[in-house]
């Protein structure tokens, strides 16, 4: 029964796949490619990142951490994790390992959230795209905005913590 919980939206997503593709064989085929690929584009992803979290629990120590991205951080903190956020490439989910390794670590939630939604705009590749294409007017908005409200959702992710009941991990 805990492997069907923990498989339960795994299996529903193939039940529902295999259901389209009963009902609809043409879009059924087109949804069933698109999940293999992006299935694959996963697994191809995954392992290096895997590696590099090991390789950054091993080299950054737990005091360091908590040094730089710890409860009483300020803003060294959110610069740091900036800074981090923004070397990064690839998808969303290639920030959630480093994200639990952060907490892990001893950082704290707001820093941790912050770098998660930095994550999603302030990447460099993505950034000299979208100067390129949308010009600096409007990359320096949308990076101002994003950045100012993702600080306000990790204050609140920070202050709501306990009633959230997060893990501590």
């Amino acid at each position: 029964m805990k492997r069907i919980k923990t498989y339960g939206f795994f299996l529903t997503m193939s039940v529902l796949l295999l259901g389209l593709l009963l009902i609809d064989p043409v879009r059924g085929q087109h949804a069933a490619r698109l999940s293999l690929k992006s299935l694959l584009d996963m697994l191809l992803l995954l392992p290096p990142i895997l590696v590099l979290v090991g390789l950054l629990d091993q080299w950054i120590k737990k005091e360091t951490l908590l040094k730089y991205m710890g409860p009483d951080a300020g803003v060294q903190g959110y610069l740091y994790v900036l800074l981090l956020a923004a070397i990064a490439a690839g998808p969303l989910y290639v920030a959630f390992p480093v994200a639990v390794l952060l907490l892990e670590k001893g950082a704290s939630v707001r820093y941790v959230v912050f770098f998660l939604g930095a994550f999603t705009t302030v990447k460099l590749p993505v950034l000299l795209y979208e100067i390129s294409s949308f010009g600096l007017f409007y990359t320096a908005l949308h990076i101002g905005f994003g950045l100012l409200f993702f600080f306000m959702t990790a204050q609140l992710f920070e202050r709501y913590q306990t009633v959230l009941q997060m893990k501590s991990f």
